[in-house]
């Protein structure tokens, strides 16, 4: 066992993983740069929200984008953390339990909610195929499995834990600092991007108070109720910060402060979905024929699964309302439900239609 294991990871060879790693390595350094201006004038912006001052649009945008920067910036950290700890691991898992498209599935939601990032997942899968390590069919139940994966972010982040944001970076820094232990630095990194996650969500959040009473903001939110409006927005955004999570984020953020309807939420996460596909896409260039069929499965299911859902949102949304009934959730946990719901129904309807997709996809690329 042991030696299979050492032969797998050797037949990822460092040729084969340099195709994809630099650009995200670029994407990292991008969210960096543009990470420390926002930071630096979100302090003020933030402060100044919270004075009782009029509203200024030049710090409402400011104190948006800034928390917006924390919000992707504690994704990196805590995506980071968890790929330290357990990426190894998680990359044996995935070449070891994919022979069959139920347990691919399960295996693609498990390492997905580890690291924290579909998007991490599905470049993995792209690296797989284009070394051999597993065919293009058996990447298709991964896919849907990382997509179940991903909603557990949403779920995170509909709890509300901001006042406890700077706990959790104190806690966080604190066993970095003084730990020597490699293990535990990792999670103390996990740990301070959460806090710094739940901080810029605060910063969202307090920057968007003064809107509440804004007409014109809230007829142009009432508008994304108009389904075809609320997916493109949703997609544009994700596919810019390349991370459905943060936009999933903003959206609770606004039905946090009653900004939003579930009717008008649900349209944007089913874009977030469609945006995520980028990341995908990004990755496969450059590479093999079947790691580009990686990615355009990935996009064929996100979209297949909003065309299917697309004519029935107000349905959809009475149901997550009887859902949350029994546990007396607000909208904000109703956006998170809807996500989760939406990505296991995608899995269970397509799953075993896998074969076809798959041929299907051949038959394209």
């Amino acid at each position: 066992m042991q030696v299979a294991d050492n032969d797998f990871m050797n037949r990822i060879s460092d040729k084969n993983m340099d195709k994809v790693t630099p650009r995200f390595r670029i994407k990292k350094a991008v969210r960096m740069v543009l990470f420390v201006p926002f930071v630096l004038l979100a302090l003020p912006a933030y402060a100044a929200m919270g004075s009782g001052q009029e509203i200024s649009w030049f710090f409402l945008v400011v104190g948006l984008a800034g928390g917006l920067a924390f919000f992707l910036y504690g994704m990196e950290k805590m995506s980071d953390g968890m790929k330290s700890s357990t990426g190894d691991k998680m990359r044996a898992i995935l070449a070891a339990l994919t022979q069959n498209r139920v347990v691919g599935m399960i295996a693609g939601a498990f390492v997905t909610c580890v690291i924290q990032s579909s998007s991490a997942t599905t470049v993995m899968l792209v690296s797989f195929v284009q070394a051999g390590l597993m065919s293009f069919a058996n990447s298709l139940a991964v896919i849907l499995g990382a997509d179940i994966g991903t909603t557990i972010t949403a779920q995170l982040i509909a709890f509300k834990l901001t006042d406890y944001a700077l706990m959790m970076i104190a806690i966080g820094f604190g066993m970095q600092m003084l730990s020597k232990n490699e293990n535990t630095k990792n999670i103390g990194n996990v740990i301070l991007g959460f806090g710094i996650l739940f901080f810029g969500m605060k910063l969202m959040s307090d920057a968007m108070k003064p809107l509440r009473t804004y007409p014109a903001f809230i007829q142009m939110l009432e508008g994304l109720e108009t389904p075809l409006l609320g997916i493109m927005a949703g997609a544009v955004f994700t596919a810019l910060v390349q991370s459905s999570s943060a936009f999933t984020g903003v959206v609770i953020v606004l039905a946090q402060q009653g900004l939003i309807t579930l009717e008008a939420g649900i349209p944007m996460i089913f874009g977030a979905n469609i945006g995520t596909c980028i990341t995908a896409g990004i990755a496969s260039i450059g590479m093999s024929r079947e790691a580009k069929r990686v990615a355009l499965g990935h996009v064929i299911f996100k979209i297949g699964g909003v065309l299917l859902f697309i004519f029935w949102i107000p349905k959809f949304a009475d149901i997550i309302r009887l859902i949350a009934d029994y546990f007396g959730s607000g909208t904000a946990r109703q956006v998170a439900n809807a996500h989760t719901i939406f990505n296991v129904t995608l899995a269970l309807l397509f799953l075993p239609f896998t074969s076809f997709f798959g041929q299907l996809i051949i038959l394209v690329i």
